[in-house]
């Protein structure tokens, strides 16, 4: 606009010229006039054949990735296949490895006349023991083993809901099973190889009130398990005399599951050599407390340290606590935090063990002090895992 004006005024100072020199004038301004119009056009010229250019790369490109996406779809799909044919060789490999296992059980780490499943009708106390060193003088604080690995393992049977506790007692060698998150039953064995025999004969005992979670445990002809109310509460069952005993609110601040993927367990009842533990959650750890087996009294509280996201369950074996983890999608679960309450482990001296891969995640682990082993539920499956134990690094 601006070179316009200078054009129109330059004609009006050059109509006051001679029209020789206003022919001359005038013929030069046209010539500008063209240049700059023969100027514009190839620009406009060349801004469409740009256009044209990008415009025909675009389409390339689009092509290229149009073309891209479906290899990629392609190669996924082929992808998928090629999972699911080995997810279903894995599994495969897994019913094989546990029929061969049913067939030939593991060898468990003590002499040949100890098994993992106890001879019908003889009680353990009744045959010979040739573990190494293993003290169990807990009464007295003479326990002084640590897990070293986990040296057998025997699926036993499938019964009951995904969830559950099995245990045994390791005065009377009965064992007792606690199918389910909640109920007020209980299943009563004479030994592991009745509830192993098919079809299974048991005894049912009635408790009198309901027990939650997967906390309950049998520990001296004594039944202990946690009932939930307006209040979290321990109860203590006589097995012997079929009768309530006593009972005690537990003293947690909130009711946070003690496991983050069982999240129906606020308090963990745990036996080992040195009597009675409860595990429950605070905040984002798992705290520890020692009980009196008789009174149900709490005697001392620790925060070990662990934490609740992607625990899974826990036991204790002479005083040290070991939280087992897990993953949301099953893996294999692993011992990943130990804590000592006499302050003579610590988890970078324990060995960090892991479970063999199995079928997803335990909802209950309970440990036998006679036997040595970790009576575990995993997706309706009881399970046995036999320990090696070793002296602590520090005695």
């Amino acid at each position: 606009m601006r070179a316009f004006c200078l054009v129109f005024m330059f004609l009006l100072f050059n109509a006051r010229l001679t029209p020789a020199w206003a022919q001359y004038h005038y013929q030069s301004l046209m010539n500008y006039l063209e240049n700059r119009m023969l100027a514009m056009e190839e620009r406009i010229s060349l801004w469409h054949e740009q256009s044209n250019r990008y415009n025909s790369e675009l389409k390339d490109f689009r092509q290229q990735a149009t073309d891209l996406m479906e290899r990629i779809g392609k190669d996924h799909g082929k992808l998928r296949l090629d999972l699911d044919g080995a997810g279903v060789h894995v599994e495969r490999v897994e019913r094989e490895m546990d029929y061969i296992e049913t067939q030939n059980p593991p060898r468990p780490c003590t002499k040949a006349e100890e098994k993992m499943v106890e001879q019908e009708g003889t009680p353990k106390h009744d045959r010979k023991e040739e573990l190494s060193p293993v003290t169990d003088e807990g009464a007295s604080g003479g326990c002084v083993d640590i897990v070293s690995s986990i040296s057998a393992m025997k699926i036993l049977k499938r019964m009951g809901s995904p969830k559950g506790v099995w245990t045994r007692d390791a005065v009377t060698a009965k064992v007792y099973m606690f199918s389910g998150t909640e109920g007020d039953t209980v299943h009563e064995y004479s030994s592991v190889s009745a509830l192993s025999s098919s079809p299974a004969s048991s005894r049912a005992i009635s408790l009198p009130t309901f027990w939650n979670g997967t906390g309950n445990t049998v520990h001296n002809n004594q039944m202990y398990y946690v009932s939930e109310g307006t209040d979290v509460r321990v109860m203590k069952f006589d097995l012997h005399n079929s009768s309530s005993g006593d009972s005690a609110v537990f003293p947690v601040d909130d009711r946070s599951p003690v496991y983050a993927l069982n999240p129906e367990t606020v308090v963990d009842l745990v036996a080992d050599e040195e009597g009675l533990w409860a595990l429950y959650g605070s905040k984002d750890n798992i705290n520890l407390a020692k009980m009196d087996a008789n009174t149900l009294d709490t005697e001392q509280m620790w925060d070990t340290g662990c934490p609740r996201g992607n625990a899974e369950s826990a036991f204790v074996v002479c005083g040290t606590l070991y939280v087992v983890y897990n993953t949301r999608p099953p893996s294999r679960s692993r011992i990943q935090c130990v804590f000592d309450v006499n302050d003579m482990v610590t988890s970078e001296e324990a060995p960090l063990l892991y479970f063999p891969r199995r079928y997803g995640a335990h909802s209950s682990l309970k440990y036998n002090t006679q036997e040595k082993q970790l009576y575990a539920w995993d997706d309706g499956y009881q399970i046995l895992y036999k320990l090696t134990l070793k002296q602590k690094l520090w005695v």
